[in-house]
């Protein structure tokens, strides 16, 4: 069992997240002390930590990180992982066509300047 400090340094995740990430069912503790309320996490509990941060580095919402964990056998987590990957790739295509028109845009402005 770690204490939510030791979980907190294993992880990454501050002490507030994994709070706010009990508050919301999304990670909760394996035991809270019913005396002083002090939270302890499982070697369970730090896979799913691990599984939570790569979620949000991958631009995971917060209800998005809910619905794959309810879904503990994870069977659509590939599916959900290849529409991030796809909608992310439209983003960058969507901002290399804007980078593309401001290019064009301040060429034409230069081409005034030079006439």
């Amino acid at each position: 069992m770690y204490k939510i400090s030791e979980f907190e340094e294993m992880t990454g995740l501050s002490k507030e997240t994994l709070r706010y990430y009990a508050e919301v069912k999304l990670l909760e503790p394996a035991i809270i002390d019913p005396e002083n309320h002090d939270r302890y996490y499982d070697d369970g509990s730090y896979f799913l930590a691990l599984l939570l941060v790569k979620l949000r580095r991958f631009g995971f919402t917060i209800q998005e990180m809910i619905d794959v964990m309810a879904d503990e056998s994870f069977a659509h987590l590939e599916e959900l992982l290849q529409q991030k990957k796809n909608k992310i790739q439209k983003q960058m295509e969507d901002l290399r066509l804007q980078v593309e028109e401001i290019d064009e845009f301040l060429a034409s402005g230069m081409e005034e300047d030079d006439a």
